[in-house]
C-alpha cells in the first residue's frame, strides 16, 4: 500500500467523481486518500463508501480541499472553473500533481492555471480518452493538408445535464483544426446560427451542440467541399474511458517538472 500514489477526487458525488472513485479503488498503482464536495452537500462528514451506498472506504468526504491536497500526491478535478482555480492555488503550494478535466474555462482562467503550473504539474485536457486525443491529432493533420475550400464543422452531442457548450472536446478539436491551418480559432469560430445569418464565411470553423438523454459523448469533425466530405468521428459509450485517462495522467505526472501539460504529453503524442 505504501508504494501506491495517493490521489484525491474533487467533486466526489458527480458523474465523473463516482467513476474516478471506482477506477482508483480498482487500480494497482493508486489509492484513494481523500474526497471533497461543495459546502452544505449531504455527503460532508460521511464515509465515502457509505455515501455511495456501499461498504465503508475509510475516506471521509470534506468541504475543505486543503486538508486532502496536503496529503495527496495527485488531485483529479472535474468540477467547475471557479473551484478548479481555487484548487490550483493550493496544489501549486503543495507541489501536487493537478489533473484537470473541468470544462468551460475562460482565457483568463487558463492564464491563472499557467501561473500555477510554474510551481507544480498541471495536466489539463478537454477530454482524457486515448481515442479523442488521436482524433485531435488527425484533425490537425487533415486541416493542414486541406485548404479553406473545405469548410470545417464540429458537431458534438452530450447528455441533457451538460451545462456548457460547445464541449471542451469540441473546442479542443477546433483548436487543432485552427492550428493545422495556422490561424487563431477565436478569429474564425462560428458558434451560433439562428434566423437569416447570411452565407457561411470562407475559412470559418463552425460548432453545433446536441443535448439529450444519456449520451456520453460523440464528436464529428466534418471537412466539406464541393462534391466530397471527410468525416472524422469518435463515439464514447462508457464514461470510464475518461476516468482511466485521468488516472493515467495522475500517475504520469509523478516526478515530472512543473509545467502545463495535456494528454498529448501523457500519451506521447506531443
Amino acid at each position: 500500500m505504501a508504494d501506491k500514489i495517493g490521489i484525491a477526487v474533487m467533486g466526489a458525488s458527480g458523474r465523473m467523481g463516482r467513476m474516478l472513485i471506482d477506477t482508483i479503488v480498482a487500480s494497482d498503482g493508486a489509492q484513494l486518500i481523500g474526497a471533497t464536495e461543495r459546502p452544505g452537500h449531504d455527503w460532508i462528514g460521511q464515509d465515502l463508501g457509505t455515501a455511495l451506498g456501499r461498504a465503508p472506504l475509510g475516506v471521509s468526504v470534506t468541504d475543505d480541499p486543503l486538508t486532502v491536497i496536503v496529503k495527496a500526491q495527485a488531485v483529479i478535478d472535474f468540477t467547475a472553473p471557479a473551484a478548479t482555480l481555487a484548487h490550483a492555488q493550493l496544489t501549486a503550494q503543495a507541489r501536487c500533481v493537478h489533473v484537470i478535466g473541468t470544462t468551460g474555462l475562460s482565457d483568463s482562467d487558463i492564464q491563472a492555471l499557467d501561473a500555477a503550473a510554474r510551481h507544480a504539474v498541471i495536466v489539463r485536457a478537454g477530454n482524457m480518452s486515448l481515442g479523442v486525443n488521436l482524433l485531435t491529432r488527425l484533425t490537425e493533420q487533415v486541416a493542414r493538408a486541406l485548404d479553406a475550400d473545405f469548410d470545417i464543422e464540429i458537431v458534438e452531442a452530450h447528455h441533457r445535464h451538460k451545462v456548457d457548450a460547445p464541449s471542451g472536446t469540441a473546442l479542443m478539436l477546433g483548436e487543432a483544426a485552427a492550428k493545422g491551418r495556422g490561424i487563431n480559432l477565436t478569429d474564425v469560430s462560428d458558434r451560433g446560427r439562428d434566423g437569416i445569418t447570411g452565407e457561411r464565411q470562407r475559412g470559418d470553423i463552425g460548432f453545433s451542440a446536441i443535448r439529450g438523454g444519456d449520451i456520453v459523448g460523440e464528436h464529428d469533425v466534418i471537412f466539406a467541399a464541393g462534391g466530397e466530405r471527410i468525416i472524422l468521428r469518435h463515439v464514447a459509450t462508457d464514461r470510464a474511458i475518461f476516468a482511466r485517462g485521468a488516472l493515467k495522467a495522475a500517475l504520469w505526472g509523478q516526478g515530472m517538472a512543473p509545467g502545463h501539460y495535456d494528454m498529448m504529453d501523457v500519451l506521447g503524442l506531443a
